[in-house]
């Protein structure tokens, strides 16, 4: 090989070995800034789990004990202010109960339907990690695989079609050998990364933005003085409740004693 031809491909090499740095660092920092993403979720599920199981069934009890009040106040009142009332406070109700226990009803009755299911293989036909070129690719394949499976749970389809449109994009509009067609690949791999890393942090930011997560981070201000804010929320709701169904005898014996 002479030296021309030598010269000739060095600054293609030169260029393709800071592109797979380049790709190398940003799939690192994509990486991270998934497993951060990834407890933000878990913690606060978590908490969202304990706020249901002591707090979110409770409003959902008062919210029913409310609702029948309202209802029965129709009974009493025969007006057109009280059915507007009572229709209100049935949909709260609801609202409250839905809240409390829809999630555990909609993981039990969770069942992917077919197009979810054709999706999530055709995404896996893709970027198996066993379908890796390199050890490299065999890394960030699996942290794909990772993050379909993550979105298949969640029947998160946009994300899986975005996984399977990227690779098709990458795989489809590049074609030919050799460091001018690499380089083109990897300089759209490197856009995605980098798309992906501004979504994340976006939901992120909504996450941590979320009436759950600054209920979270009153609980733990409150742990810091030795207090336990759900606790104490759950006992404030009892007494609520106790309230509520007090009134409701009242205005029970009130249409009985009205003969209704």
């Amino acid at each position: 090989m002479s030296a021309e031809i030598i010269l000739q491909q060095t600054p293609d090499a030169a260029a393709l070995l800071a592109q797979r740095e380049q790709l190398a660092a940003v799939r690192a920092e994509l990486a991270e800034r998934e497993s951060e993403l990834a407890q933000v979720r878990a913690q606060l599920k978590t908490f969202e789990g304990r706020y249901l199981r002591q707090v979110g069934v409770l409003y959902a009890e008062l919210d029913e004990i409310e609702a029948r009040i309202a209802e029965r106040e129709v009974d009493l009142y025969d007006s057109d202010s009280a059915r507007s009332r009572a229709d209100e406070a049935r949909r709260r109700a609801q609202e409250t109960h839905d809240a409390a226990f829809g999630e555990a009803r909609e993981a039990e009755e969770f069942d992917p339907p077919p197009s979810l299911k054709t999706l999530f293989r055709d995404v896996a036909k893709r970027i198996h990690p066993d379908f890796a070129r390199d050890d490299a690719e065999r890394r960030h394949f699996t942290l794909l695989m990772a993050r379909a499976n993550q979105a298949y749970s969640r029947g998160d389809t946009e994300t899986l079609q975005r996984l399977l449109d990227d690779h098709r994009e990458i795989a489809a509009s590049i074609t030919g050998e050799g460091a001018a067609a690499e380089l083109l690949r990897i300089g759209r791999q490197i856009r995605h990364a980098r798309r992906d890393i501004a979504a994340l942090d976006a939901e992120r930011h909504t996450l941590l933005a979320s009436d759950i997560a600054l209920l979270h981070l009153d609980a733990e201000a409150a742990a810091r003085r030795h207090r336990d804010l759900l606790t104490e929320l759950a006992t404030g709701l009892r007494e609520q409740i106790a309230d509520a169904r007090r009134r409701f005898e009242l205005i029970d014996r009130q249409i009985s004693a009205h003969g209704r």
